[in-house]
């Protein structure tokens, strides 16, 4: 389903329980796919294409950084918001698209939030 106003293309992804706490779903909106992801109860969308080899995003891994710190001691950095290509380990920011190795590559994002108990991407 598809809602155009001004600039904004919105689209119902999903009911909110069709995405729990840690699932990931991919969709396509107008020949462009975007993963849309529940991490920890918080929606995240990006487009489904790693810019290094075309992997799809969705089948990659989400997890954090480690900081620096004294030996045997464990500092957690971007906590959950770090998506690791499938293919070849790129990194990105879910919340912002911006690489972990070059702040000049990056994959786009999208809003995506909850309303009336469904999942709305705006992929405009």
């Amino acid at each position: 389903m598809y809602a155009v106003a001004g600039q904004t293309q919105r689209r119902v992804v999903c009911k909110e329980e069709e995405l729990p706490p840690g699932a990931r779903r991919a969709v396509d909106v107008d020949g462009r796919s975007i993963c849309v992801m529940n991490v920890r109860g918080r929606l995240y969308a990006v487009r489904n294409i790693c810019p290094h080899q075309g992997a799809s995003l969705c089948r990659g891994t989400i997890g954090s950084t480690m900081l620096p710190s004294k030996p045997l001691e464990y500092v957690v950095g971007l906590e959950d918001l770090v998506l690791r290509c499938p293919w070849h380990g790129w990194e990105f920011r879910i919340d912002t698209g911006i690489s972990l190795f070059d702040p000049k590559t990056r994959v786009k994002v999208y809003p995506v939030e909850v309303e009336d108990g469904e999942i709305v991407l705006d992929a405009g």
